[in-house]
């Protein structure tokens, strides 16, 4: 089977996986426009639709792939995919045959993968290697006498975007690591803010987050009484975690702090007992946390009961 074609019947069961394990505090790119392409192979390919939202594939079926490939649908903006770094994808797979739908993480979450061809397979790494943030390639291959239609978004794996103003005076202060990965301190003998505190450290530039949306986030929680690390999405191993926001699942802090904040931002939240834990059986239920959140993809689920129309 071909490497990349393992990496999408793979994916479904990580991107359930991740969409239904949830962030600490549940208990837990830029929008381009359509743009038609043509395959690498010789068969006739169009792929329409917009970022955040499952692709529309237009092809004669049963779909004839000659020669294997990658092409650009639209290029992105962002920074240059290289070797090792983390990559966030939303993949769309296809039956070229009937058009039977294989794949579909706009179901549930992007899944994270790292940029070597261990992680991505030959295939896959070769058609991301040297792309942007922001990519959406189209892949066909044939295995077995099965032509196999994939197209690829690429997230960003970390905030990207205009610089925020520091904290104030008696606000944590956050430093990050080469790798985004965020250090927090806590201001010394200062009593914590009691109500909430939104401060967005980088303001990105993708769509707004809005309720009921699945978001997807890199993370760190710390308590405000000892600076310790409860806990962090950026360790080695641990991949950016996924959840509806808005809509109760997640404590009051993060249902009203992320929402309307951008795509691509990374915000600061102070929540207090009472948005946080307060009432609850919780080992932090009298903690203040603060939390430094990347928010890397927010779209709306497509529903298992409404799958994608297919063309012809």
């Amino acid at each position: 089977m071909s490497s990349w074609v393992r990496v999408i019947v793979g994916a479904l069961a990580a991107a359930a996986v991740t969409a239904t394990t949830a962030c600490s505090p549940a208990s837990l790119p830029v929008d381009v426009g359509p743009a038609p392409t043509s395959s690498a192979s010789q068969a006739p390919l169009q792929v329409t639709g917009s970022t955040g939202a499952p692709p529309t594939l237009e092809y004669e079926k049963p779909f004839a792939v000659v020669q294997s490939g990658s092409r650009t649908v639209w290029p992105g903006t962002g920074d240059v995919l290289e070797r090792d770094d983390p990559v966030l994808l939303n993949l769309y797979a296809e039956d070229g045959r009937d058009g039977t739908e294989l794949q579909n993480t706009f179901r549930t979450a992007p899944v994270a993968y790292t940029m070597t061809e261990k992680s991505l397979g030959n295939h896959l790494f070769e058609a991301l290697e040297g792309k942007r943030i922001g990519t959406r390639l189209s892949l066909t291959d044939e295995q077995d006498g099965v032509p196999v239609v994939l197209v690829v978004d690429v997230l960003p794996a970390r905030a990207s975007g205009e610089q925020g103003e520091p904290p104030g005076e008696g606000l944590p202060q956050v430093r990050l690591d080469d790798l985004g990965a965020p250090e927090v301190d806590i201001p010394g003998g200062v009593k914590p803010p009691s109500e909430l505190v939104v401060h967005p450290l980088v303001r990105g530039t993708g769509p707004q987050v809005r309720a009921g949306q699945i978001v997807t986030v890199e993370f760190t929680a710390v308590r405000w009484s000892d600076g310790g690390v409860v806990d962090t999405t950026w360790t080695e191993g641990t991949p950016p975690q996924s959840a509806e926001i808005g809509i109760g699942r997640l404590v009051e802090g993060w249902d009203q702090g992320l929402l309307e904040q951008t795509v691509g931002s990374q915000v600061m939240l102070v929540v207090p007992p009472q948005d946080g834990y307060a009432n609850t059986k919780s080992r932090l239920a009298g903690e203040t946390m603060v939390y430094v959140v990347d928010i890397l993809d927010a779209h709306k689920a497509v529903p298992e009961e409404e799958p994608k129309k297919k063309e012809g």
